[in-house]
């Protein structure tokens, strides 16, 4: 025991001879403390390091930003060559280096209090980074602190040469190109030129491929040269030598001209073995480079080689991302752009207040992958806030594979979620859109999301939304494809308060359990979509009566219609050109209503069969102004609080038509069940108009009410009680 106290002794005194380390509680130097674990706990102190100020000439009073951006530096490198794993700066304020930055080194944490600033030398810099981590750098933690840019003193009449743009929105917070493992967590990154953290990636061009560099002929399944005039190959073989592969091992073609997108590939070891084959390849695919290769052939299905050209790359974008808990906020740009990464989760982060030059966006997704950049892949967007940001909260432009989840999306008048058309692959769910739109191309899953006081442009194809719940607000979708867009369990409640409800336009769509709640301020419910579209279980309750419902063509199936009490014109429409089926639906009208259903249009081909209507009022249940065909079959219409026997529950055209020339083409009636609670006329076909055929009426029966009908209708079998 006397032995382990003198020894724990040395290493207490070793430690407190080191300035500028940070040292274990108390209890890690016990000397009551068991060997082996103390011994530990002294080498785990030994690896965090305070950053000496005056050691390596770093101001903290924002003061001499060469000589504190050196020595920053200076010190990174000298921690990580030291065994350091975390190193700090005290409190103060760090001024960065208008024409430098910082330049993290791997295997290291750079964790700083919430009140030491790393702030940007005022500049007129069009491109600028505080913060950089390159390619090939790996296991690297920003924690803590505060990263600012010059935004409010910024000098943006400057350019950087006579052929760059201008706009001055290339200034960086943080800058990462082809990092693997990279964690920045409890960061702000605030008032930059352009965003607040860009992840992105690396390329280097290897080699460009002209039409010399290729022979007729192609390989054996052995690699060896083979004559084939119906392909080309490379004459000489690509190699692997860049220095840029010993740090990436992998690697693509791109930007092919007068060449075929797909090709096959021949690995070689360095003593020109035949390794390995791979087939039918694509351009712009990131390939590994398999164990052993040196150098590869390739060979292209085509029998000229005129005018070919493609480009040998290595791409390396960021892998292995996460940012958390962190703040990004007040920049020009925006908070957080993802420009070629893969396998990024960004979490429970506050992203707000970006302003200034487009996007004007809190995330980014963009890699510019169609115009030769980098691909984005498998990234998550988890309990982030956004909000006050001046165009979008987020935007996924490019790439594939986003998890959205759990966020709250609140920039008010602005688009809360943007899917573009370059984006393939996105899981939305569990959001709130609050006061934001969402427009989204293709390839989305919505699921148990919510929206309130905003609208939706949703096109496909490929769209599906699952669960989601809208207040106040327009659930729009133009379905560029027929059934490119699928909805399911989704409620919409009005409150009256804007143009909310349901709208379709484009090609048909399935809908299955939509319910529509309350008043809007005009038409709940208003399409004008190609016919083909399929209902199931749509419900739309206390709907405003002032205006009515139009809807689109389409099959209803056990479909809900309730009005709301007030008005007097606003109908349930059927009025645009083609094939209309109810089926198995309830219609209900207010005691306000003149009219109930309204069917309008010379080319309406209307069916409705086993529904019922009850009419609280003096209202007609069913006016047919005009169509190319008419089915009412086995049908209940109740009408028991009639107090004018002149109200025509079923008619064919009115009066003020009698005189003109019909445009009700074929009619059947049979089978519906007609009750009244006074003498009032169950069905009518007298005022068809000049000229109209003979309609089919039949089985019907009918309490209390009457039957008035054309002398040429076929009328059978029908009972009046």
């Amino acid at each position: 025991m006397n032995l382990m106290k003198a020894l724990l002794a040395l290493l207490l005194a070793v430690q407190l001879s080191v300035p500028g380390h940070w040292l274990g509680s108390a209890a890690s130097v016990q000397t009551g403390a068991v060997g082996a674990p103390a011994v530990a706990a002294a080498a785990t102190v030994q690896e965090k390091y305070q950053i000496e100020l005056t050691r390596f000439g770093i101001r903290n009073d924002g003061t001499r930003p060469v000589e504190t951006t050196k020595g920053i530096n200076n010190a990174l490198a000298w921690a990580s060559k030291n065994g350091k794993k975390t190193v700090s700066l005290p409190a103060g304020t760090y001024l960065i280096d208008k024409s430098s930055h910082i330049s993290m080194v791997g295997n290291l944490t750079f964790e700083l209090p919430s009140n030491a600033v790393l702030q940007k030398e005022p500049n007129g810099k069009e491109h600028y980074k505080l913060m950089y981590i390159g390619p090939g750098v790996r296991n690297v933690t920003l924690k803590g602190g505060v990263y600012r840019g010059d935004k409010d003193k910024h000098d943006f009449t400057k350019r950087d040469s006579a052929f760059t743009a201008g706009t001055h929105e290339s200034g960086y917070g943080i800058a990462a190109e082809g990092v693997v493992d990279l964690t920045i967590d409890g960061v702000k990154a605030v008032n930059f030129t352009g965003d607040g953290l860009v992840l992105g990636g690396h390329g280097t061009l290897v080699k460009d491929l002209y039409e010399s560099h290729f022979v007729q002929g192609a390989f054996n399944d052995k690699g060896a040269p083979v004559a084939n005039a119906g392909k080309i190959r490379t004459k000489e073989p690509l190699t692997f030598s860049h220095a840029i592969f010993k740090k990436e091992r992998v690697f693509e073609l791109s930007n092919a001209i007068k060449l075929p997108n797909t090709f096959d590939i021949y690995f070689y070891k360095e003593n020109g073995t035949f390794l390995q084959k791979l087939t039918n390849k694509r351009t712009r695919d990131i390939m590994t480079i398999p164990e052993g290769a040196v150098k590869f052939h390739l060979v292209f299905n085509q029998a000229s080689k005129k005018g070919a050209y493609v480009e040998f790359w290595n791409r390396a974008v960021s892998r292995n991302v996460t940012v958390k808990n962190s703040e990004f906020a007040f920049n020009r740009r925006q908070g957080i752009t993802v420009g070629g990464a893969d396998n990024v989760l960004i979490v429970n982060n506050s992203l707000h207040d970006m302003k200034g030059t487009m996007p004007q966006s809190g995330i980014d997704l963009e890699g510019g992958y169609g115009e030769n950049g980098h691909k984005n892949s498998n990234i998550t967007i988890r309990g982030n806030k956004f909000y006050n940001n001046a165009s979008y909260d987020l935007i996924l432009y490019d790439g594939g594979d986003a998890i959205v989840e759990d966020n709250h999306l609140a920039s008010k008048g602005a688009i809360g979620l943007a899917v573009s058309e370059p984006f393939k692959g996105a899981t939305v769910r569990n959001n709130h859109f609050d006061g934001t739109r969402i427009i989204a191309y293709h390839d989305v899953k919505f699921i148990n999301n919510k929206m309130n006081n905003s609208f939706t442009t949703l096109t496909g194809p490929n769209i599906s939304i699952d669960g989601m719940e809208f207040t106040d607000s327009l659930f729009a979708v133009s379905s560029k494809v027929p059934f490119g867009v699928a909805v399911s369990n989704v409620t919409i409640k009005n409150n009256k308060k804007g143009d909310s409800g349901l709208s379709l336009a484009g090609q048909p769509i399935h809908i299955k359990n939509l319910t529509i709640t309350g008043e809007a301020t005009l038409r709940s419910f208003s399409g004008t979509s190609a016919q083909g579209s399929i209902f199931d279980n749509l419900k739309i309750i206390g709907y405003n009566t002032t205006f009515g419902l139009s809807l689109p063509p389409g099959t209803y199936n056990k479909c809900v219609f309730e009005g709301a009490e007030g008005g007097k014109h606003g109908l349930v429409s059927a009025a645009s050109a083609g094939k209309y089926v109810f089926d198995g639906c309830t219609f209900k009208a207010p005691s306000s209503l003149n009219a109930f259903f309204l069917g309008e249009h010379p080319k309406l081909d209307l069916t409705i069969k086993n529904s019922k209507f009850e009419l609280l009022g003096n209202t007609q249940a069913i006016s047919i102004q005009s169509a190319q065909s008419v089915v009412l079959e086995n049908n209940t219409v109740t009408a028991g609080k009639l107090t004018n026997t002149g109200v025509e529950l079923i008619r064919l055209n009115d009066y003020w038509k009698r005189n003109e020339k019909h445009d009700i083409f074929k009619a059947v009636i049979r089978g519906n069940t007609i009750t009244a609670n006074i003498a009032a006329v169950g069905i009518t076909t007298v005022n068809a108009g000049t000229g109209a055929p003979a309609y089919t009426v039949e089985n019907n029966t009918l309490y209390k009410a009457k039957l008035t009908l054309k002398s040429n209708d076929a009328s059978k079998n029908n009972t009046s009680n």
